[in-house]
């Protein structure tokens, strides 16, 4: 039986997942966590479920020391766990990306300037110092502008700025942020990067031997202007022009080149407009949450099995006939899936009106993640979603409509996290 090691975030969406895609393919998993390491010892769990993800060179020592057998692959579920994922792959001579590769891409400034070195459309960029006044900047940029932390994902830590004020404003929130979500927060600083004006779209592909097969490109047809970026719907096959899909994926296949990035799964997320094609990042790990369930309805199987695949060495034959459709729009009809925003702070309570969403023509499911008495945020303090709504329909346009239909039925009730109090009842 084929043994992998599944690195699992203890807040990701997708460990049932994979969990379960493992199982149908027979795999054994050796599960490894990001629990802390001083609470794992007194819930009675081993080690290797209390990993230190944000420090991979301590969690390699760790889980080579606690590693009972051989492995036939290592795999990370999310962006926190892919550095440790590629060091493991190394040190155990299991295919996988470069450390350095994975490490590039994951951190925003490294991959501008690789984007500047390489000759892609690349905005401009500047890094600014955990010490430096933002103002300084000021005679190097012109407004708008976009804020950015160097390693957080998902809209995390990501802000617009339109004039000098709203700039110290944002560099002093994504610097709060930041501090509090990466532990190297003070020698990374943050970057600072013109606002590139255009239509996004995220691309879904697999790498083997440095070869990009795509899976999918989304149409992201909510607006992300600003302030913040909470991405919303995403709506596969997309209404680009086959041309314009074909030029997306050789931009992406180039810059996991130029990386150095050479097996895996890969995201990447882009703005077209009338200049070309801009990326915006490309991750060395496959979509997140839970919107890889939206794909099985083109691949015949989840994302995560053929991930795991992958990994064991079991490629699918079909995977050709998945990169010769791409742009094509194939006969599997649109798919789409709705990260439900969240549109407040506070302690999410509950939800009605989801057995209505659920009756909505085209409504495929609706899976509500958040759990009573849970504090939720929007971007850009947090990376969480209140849940996921799932559509199909033969066209894109009516994929899309399903889903804004059923979000609309639902109601969240979410509450202030300190209960206010009537001052002068007190005195």
């Amino acid at each position: 039986m084929k043994r992998v090691l599944l690195l699992l975030p203890t807040t990701g969406y997708r460990n049932d997942d994979f969990v379960a895609a493992a199982r149908a393919l027979g795999v054994e998993i050796l599960a490894a966590a990001n629990y802390c390491h001083r609470l794992a010892p007194s819930w009675g769990l081993p080690p290797i479920m209390a990993l230190h993800f944000d420090q991979p060179e301590l969690a390699v020592d760790s889980v080579l020391r606690e590693l009972g057998g051989t492995l036939d692959g290592v795999l990370a579920v999310d962006d926190s766990g892919v550095e440790l994922a590629a060091l493991l792959s190394q040190r155990l001579g299991l295919q996988g990306n470069p450390a350095a590769a994975v490490r590039r891409v994951r951190d925003k400034l490294a991959f501008r300037q690789l984007l500047h070195q390489q000759q892609f459309l690349c905005p401009r960029f500047h890094h600014l110092a955990s010490d430096a006044d933002p103002l300084s900047l000021r005679g190097g940029i012109t407004f708008p502008v976009v804020v950015k932390a160097r390693r957080l994902s998902a809209s995390c830590g990501v802000i617009r700025a339109d004039d000098s004020a709203t700039l110290l404003r944002a560099v002093h929130q994504v610097r709060a942020i930041q501090r509090r979500a990466d532990r190297d927060a003070q020698e990374l600083g943050l970057i600072v990067e013109d606002f590139i004006p255009g239509q996004e779209y995220a691309l879904e592909a697999c790498l083997e031997r440095g070869e990009l097969t795509p899976l999918a490109l989304f149409d992201k047809p909510d607006p992300l202007d600003g302030p913040y970026f909470e991405e919303t719907i995403y709506v596969t096959p997309s209404r680009l022009p086959a041309a314009l899909q074909e030029r997306i994926r050789a931009e992406v296949a180039r810059a996991c080149t130029a990386a150095g990035l050479v097996s895996g799964p890969v995201h990447a997320e882009m703005r077209v407009n009338e200049r070309g094609v801009w990326l915006l990042e490309i991750a060395a790990r496959s979509i997140g949450g839970l919107c890889a369930r939206v794909l099985r309805h083109s691949l015949g199987i989840s994302l995560e099995e053929l991930i795991l695949r992958q990994v064991v060495g079991q490629r699918l034959a079909s995977m050709r006939e998945v990169s010769a459709a791409f742009g094509a729009g194939g006969d599997a009809g649109a798919a789409g899936v709705m990260m439900i925003p969240i549109p407040l702070r506070g302690i999410y309570q509950g939800v009605a009106g989801l057995a209505a969403a659920q009756a909505v023509p085209g409504v495929s499911g609706v899976t509500i993640t958040a759990q009573p008495g849970q504090i939720v945020a929007p971007p850009p303090d947090a990376t969480g979603y209140l849940g996921f709504i799932f559509a199909r329909a033969a066209q894109a346009a009516g994929a899309e409509e399903a889903l804004r239909c059923a979000h609309r039925c639902l109601r969240f009730d979410i509450r202030p996290e300190y209960a206010a109090k009537d001052v002068r009842s007190a005195l």
